[in-house]
């Protein structure tokens, strides 16, 4: 479970609060306007935003002050985050040792990982020779390895087009659901939000809201998110 306990996060006169949970296994879109506070938010539980005040639990662990790689969570950005002087079967590996220095069974996990994510036999490759698409898969598959009960994504698939864009959706979702993870996943477009999730966050105005069914707050949004989706 994540809890974001009177959370406020402040920079410059820019403020977000949030207060709100998440039941383990759940996807959760985050959805909001430009500039609304929602990569902040993402980073303040991920570790990478400094808290004004509030906690961050994860699993019942107070994790507020805790580095971001000893959080229980796997954040996924949205360039990838993959080095380019790296091959891909090395970016994955990132996630289980930052050394690279693999034991046999990890190496085998990495090689099981991109097969698992469509890139069996470009494990010598590196980001630059693959497809925007095959970046992504990588970029998967490294959280698949890394196991975490938390998944973090900041519009990783935002530049592909709508098909290979809707491709990855269903993939991050077989990915959550073999590692038994909880997704919370920002999106701009509404109609992800309904297609790779069940619930949705929504961030307006310095506020992040609680998790509503996807269905309950599409059928009565909010007037702010009414407004957002044009209604």
């Amino acid at each position: 479970m994540l809890s974001v306990e009177e959370l406020i996060i402040q920079q410059g006169d820019f403020v977000l609060r949030a207060d709100f949970k998440v039941e383990p296994g759940a996807r959760v879109a985050v959805l909001g306007p430009s500039g609304a506070g929602k990569s902040t938010l993402l980073g303040a539980i991920g570790g990478y935003v400094r808290l004004a005040q509030g906690r961050v639990v994860v699993n019942g662990c107070n994790v507020s002050n805790a580095a971001p790689d000893q959080r229980g969570i796997a954040m996924l950005f949205q360039d990838g985050n993959l080095f380019p002087h790296l091959t891909l079967a090395q970016n994955v590996g990132l996630g289980l040792r930052p050394a690279l220095r693999l034991t046999d069974t990890e190496t085998a996990q990495v090689h099981d990982a991109l097969s698992r994510v469509g890139l069996a036999g470009f494990e010598a490759r590196k980001p630059g020779d693959v497809s925007g698409g095959q970046q992504s898969r990588a970029a998967l598959a490294r959280m698949l390895t890394q196991a975490k009960p938390l998944m973090l994504l900041d519009e990783p698939f935002s530049a592909l087009g709508p098909a290979l864009r809707s491709e990855m959706l269903e993939l991050t979702s077989e990915v959550a659901r073999d590692a038994r993870a909880t997704v919370l996943m920002i999106t701009h477009d509404p109609q992800d939000a309904e297609r790779a999730s069940d619930q949705i966050v929504f961030v307006d105005a310095g506020q992040a809201y609680a998790p509503r069914a996807v269905a309950d707050i599409m059928a009565d949004p909010p007037e702010a998110l009414r407004a957002y989706l044009g209604f």
